[in-house]
């Protein structure tokens, strides 16, 4: 009995071995496959565990892009200047010597037939002692003789002079041909040279500038008033024939000069109203209609000059102004400045996709009253209402 009681548990320990073996040879490609299983992320996970620069999870509010028709007012600095279309010149037509200078400053005020300088020329000098020599025959030396000395400056009535007295003038004197305001020909070329001013209304040259917290260009200068700087020419300088020495604007129509940032340039047109006034009263607001659009590249700066010409008005050169011009834009889509990120060159919104924000590189229009225009067609996308709260570190973000 005891024999075939060790038999028997050797026979049920070999067929337990079995089972077991078996049970294991069918567990195998169960685990195999719970295995290949677990190495598929799960979706829902794979946008939590991005890295921060490229994905941002954040209960931020968020807003829609507006679109359709905005009009918007702009402000843009001024100055009130002369008229270059009522300018006229004084040259030198001999060359010689200043003797005497009545100019001491620019912008000095000038009457017509006001003496300005006096000038000491040898070949007027020797012009004279021709006319002299011939002076008592009447014929075609005499009228030639007197006719080369026009053509050399000198008025009719220096030259009746001459031939009255018999003496050569030495000191030819120089009149002023017009009144107004002269301006020594190498100072600054024009008499209102300036760039656009910063104004809240007017956005910089890239058309981004002051948004978010990127980094902006710098404020461009106010429009500085024409200066009464002394002249440079001096008593005993010489000056050539046909050297233009001064130009003299003058004061009966003035014209309001306006700069316009390129940002804007493509809204003005000619003949299109605006409103403007000094700057130290804003009550003295007037009417005013573009009559010229000039574009300008100035002290690096490109720009549009715009001119209002004034006709019966109670201004004064160098007066500086502020105007308002209406601006219309019928296409893009606006959002708040603050939805806005620049960042370098690229302009970036924060869209929020599967519970989180990425950032996505857009381009960008006008700046104006606190909305920016953006071209790009996102009127379906959700974006971060402040851009600023989801930036980490604006050399790392990763846009698409």
């Amino acid at each position: 009995m005891r024999n075939n009681y060790i038999v028997n548990i050797n026979i049920l320990s070999a067929a337990a071995l079995a089972l077991l073996a078996l049970a294991a040879c069918q567990r195998k490609p169960a685990q195999t496959h719970a295995t290949g299983h677990a190495q598929t992320p799960d979706s829902s996970i794979t946008a939590l565990t991005q890295p921060v620069n490229a994905r941002v999870i954040a209960t931020i509010p968020v807003i829609k892009a507006e679109s359709g028709t905005r009009i918007f007012t702009s402000e843009v600095s001024g100055v009130i200047t002369y008229d270059t279309r009522r300018q006229t010149s004084i040259a030198s037509r001999a060359g010689g010597r200043i003797e005497r200078l009545l100019i001491k400053y620019n912008y000095q005020p000038v009457q017509k037939g006001q003496l300005i300088m006096e000038i000491y020329s040898p070949e007027l000098a020797a012009a004279q002692r021709e006319l002299l020599l011939v002076a008592k025959q009447d014929g075609p030396l005499k009228n030639a003789a007197q006719q080369r000395l026009q053509l050399l400056g000198m008025q009719p009535a220096q030259i009746a002079q001459v031939l009255k007295t018999g003496r050569i003038l030495y000191r030819v004197p120089v009149y002023s041909n017009a009144n107004g305001y002269i301006l020594e020909q190498s100072s600054a070329a024009a008499p209102a040279a300036m760039a656009p001013a910063a104004t809240a209304a007017a956005p910089s040259g890239d058309g981004m500038g002051g948004m978010g917290n990127g980094g902006g260009s710098a404020a461009p200068a106010t429009p500085a008033a024409p200066a009464n700087t002394p002249v440079m020419l001096r008593e005993g300088q010489y000056v050539s024939a046909g050297q233009s020495l001064f130009t003299i604007y003058q004061a009966d129509n003035l014209v309001a000069e306006f700069a316009i940032p390129a940002s804007l340039a493509a809204k003005i047109k000619l003949q299109q109203r605006l409103l403007f006034y000094p700057v130290q009263d804003k009550a003295a607001l007037q009417p005013g209609t573009i009559g010229l659009i000039e574009p300008v590249y100035r002290n690096g700066q490109n720009f549009t000059l715009v001119r209002v010409y004034l006709g019966t008005h109670h201004f004064r050169a160098g007066q500086l102004l502020t105007a308002s011009i209406p601006l219309v834009y019928r296409e893009g889509w606006w959002l708040p400045a603050k939805a806005v990120y620049q960042s370098g060159n690229q302009s970036l919104v924060f869209r929020k996709t599967g519970g989180a924000f990425t950032p996505e590189t857009v381009t960008t229009g006008a700046v104006i009253a606190g909305m920016v225009q953006v071209t790009a067609a996102i009127g379906d996308w959700e974006v971060a209402s402040n851009a600023a709260y989801l930036v980490d570190s604006e050399s790392f973000i990763k846009t698409r």
